[in-house]
């Protein structure tokens, strides 16, 4: 409960700022109705009941059983199991992530019919947990993030010469939501806690616990872009 109570006070202090500016503003430069403005407040204080209880849900739950089944992972499984289920978890939290469904309605509203809602989605959700299978191979061979980051994002660049913009600008917006609410407090909790068992020390793999995120939102870039050749013609 303290949990839950400290984060709501956390969005309360980040989120009213921002609503007393936005009133604000709009009262002086907009002139806009009272009923719209009582609309904003109400939906900002339906925003901040709702993220207050998302990330106190997160700390307590996803948290916290990420990170025990991805210390229980290497005890239980094999390397090959880790990372087909480093591909699982990333594929399934990615379809779960709402800024991706976000992305892929906004895309829809803006009249850009390149693919359907579900391809996009599927395709970024490949994309993560191809990806997190990779960060996990990272991981257990304990090669250096760098020597996976140019690689794959010169991959990406050869990929972006072949597609049209609105292809590169839709794929970077992929790997930017793919960083979300759940894919990332769930994502890095499995690796901290693979990582704690692989390295022997909680403290000592700490380091080797992030990069992770980036690695993942690579994927996603990169799917796109190939759905973009596959479909451009």
């Amino acid at each position: 409960m303290g949990t839950l109570l400290k984060e709501m006070k956390d969005v309360i202090s980040a989120i009213v700022p921002v609503t007393l500016v936005v009133v604000i503003l709009q009262m002086i430069f907009v002139s806009a109705e009272w009923q719209a403005i009582l609309q904003f407040v109400i939906g900002a204080f339906m925003t901040i009941t709702g993220l207050g209880l998302f990330i106190g849900g997160a700390k307590m739950g996803l948290l916290p059983i990420g990170e025990k089944l991805g210390s229980k992972l290497p005890e239980k499984v094999s390397f090959p199991w880790i990372i087909a289920s480093g591909f699982l978890l990333g594929f399934v939290v990615t379809v779960a992530e709402p800024d991706v469904r976000i992305l892929a309605s906004q895309i829809d509203d803006a009249g850009e019919q390149f693919v359907s809602d579900g391809l996009l989605i599927g395709a970024i959700a490949l994309g993560v947990g191809i990806f997190v299978g990779i960060a996990f191979i990272r991981k257990i061979f304990q090669i250096p993030l760098i020597y996976m980051l140019i690689p794959s994002y010169g991959v990406v660049f050869l990929f972006a010469t072949f597609v049209p913009e609105e292809f590169i600008a839709i794929a970077f917006d992929s790997g930017g939501v793919t960083t979300g609410p759940i894919t990332v407090p769930f994502i890095l909790a499995l690796s901290i806690g693979v990582a704690s068992v692989l390295r022997g020390n909680k403290n000592e793999s700490s380091s080797d616990s992030f990069g992770l995120v980036a690695m993942a939102s690579i994927g996603p870039i990169l799917a796109v872009l190939i759905l973009g050749v596959l479909f451009y013609d």
